[in-house]
């Protein structure tokens, strides 16, 4: 007769577990960061040579294609990104002194509304010229991930070549050779989704973000543009970081009138793309619950830095998908799960234990 394991020791040894998972994964985060970036990158990069295919473009040639679009762009975009933030960190000082006297002079300006703040006291506890550094500096850590550019592009043309067969291998491998799993790879496609119509989202909201900061006239708009495109991939708090800069410096540069315009004109994009746009793409999105996503993006940003921040979102969904297919942590999937969730999505418990069953060969 089996000696049964006590339920607490059970937990106990799963939090140790992972514990020790996810310290591996931070001490190899050198290694982690750019796999990571070379898988996602090659989702979003798929359905193009899907496309390709069906007009019976060979596998090769499109992959080929794609490969050096991605090279042509990113180093036109590390030349441009590379200049506007040398430009930019030359005159860092200078754009520092000047903003810590403009913060000075609205706060005189509201202490003529009888609104009493000491400046000096409020300038100890919070500097607004660290508000520059932030955003410069998330992409500055970011342009450290990218120094593997060889490594990530390398990678992601052997998983463009082998992405086809690596779903029926994972079944295979997973003893579910007639593919069963269909709930696993319904949600893998939402992530395939989400990462395209996500990208595309992103790539307008830099080129609006840029060109409306490039007709204002606000110095490195190249620079700021690129910034918005990143962070929208941060969800939640990624637009608001983005424009804090180009707000402060059109301030410097241009003055309070122009700052109010360019804080305006961040609100409008972000609300026609985020909550216009986007939803009616992605539909009803990868049924995450709000609170949820905000945690993954501290959590992932803690373990990988930068590069987690951007990826929380579908990093969260995988986590997701694999409680789901147990029967022991179902119940966490349905708590990080929406408020809209709809039981009968997820498998019922008869089900995850047939699909937790051994096969019989």
């Amino acid at each position: 007769m089996e000696k049964r394991i006590p339920t607490t020791v059970k937990i106990l040894f799963v939090c140790a577990s992972l514990v020790i998972i996810l310290a591996g994964v931070k001490a190899a985060s050198g290694i982690v960061v750019p796999f990571l970036l070379s898988i996602f990158i090659a989702m979003a990069c798929h359905p193009i040579i899907n496309w390709a295919t069906r007009y019976k473009v060979p596998k090769g040639i499109s992959i080929l294609l794609v490969i050096l679009f991605i090279i042509v762009f990113g180093f036109m975009f590390a030349g441009l990104v590379g200049q506007s933030m040398n430009e930019f960190s030359q005159k860092m000082p200078e754009y520092k002194v000047q903003l810590t006297k403009e913060f000075t002079w609205l706060l005189t300006q509201l202490q003529n509304f009888n609104i009493e703040i000491d400046s000096e006291q409020l300038l100890s506890y919070l500097d607004p010229a660290m508000a520059m550094n932030v955003a410069t500096n998330l992409l500055s850590s970011l342009s450290g991930v990218l120094g593997n550019f060889l490594l990530i592009l390398l990678t992601v043309i052997f998983m463009l070549f082998e992405a086809d067969t690596v779903p029926k291998k994972v079944h295979i491998a997973l003893d579910d050779p007639t593919m069963r799993l269909a709930q696993v790879d319904k949600v893998l496609a939402s992530v395939k989704n989400y990462l395209v119509i996500k990208t595309v989202v992103s790539l307008w909201t830099g080129l609006l973000a840029g060109s409306m900061l490039w007709l204002l006239g606000v110095d490195h708009f190249v620079l700021w543009g690129v910034l918005a495109f990143l962070f929208n991939y941060v969800p939640n708090i990624g637009s608001a970081i983005a424009a804090i800069p180009a707000v402060l410096l059109a301030f410097i540069q241009l003055g309070s009138a122009t700052a109010g315009i360019v804080g305006t004109g961040y609100i409008v994009i972000n609300t026609v793309m985020g909550n216009i746009v986007e939803p009616r793409y992605m539909g009803k999105g990868l049924g995450l619950s709000t609170l949820v996503v905000f945690l993954s993006l501290i959590f992932w940003g803690w373990l990988l830095g930068t590069v987690g921040m951007l990826l929380s979102v579908p990093l969260t969904m995988i986590v997701k998908i694999i409680l789901e297919s147990n029967t022991d942590t179902r119940w966490i999937a349905m708590l990080l799960a929406g408020g809209d969730i709809n039981a009968d999505e997820l498998p019922t418990r008869q089900e995850a234990e047939q699909l937790a069953a051994p096969k019989q060969k």
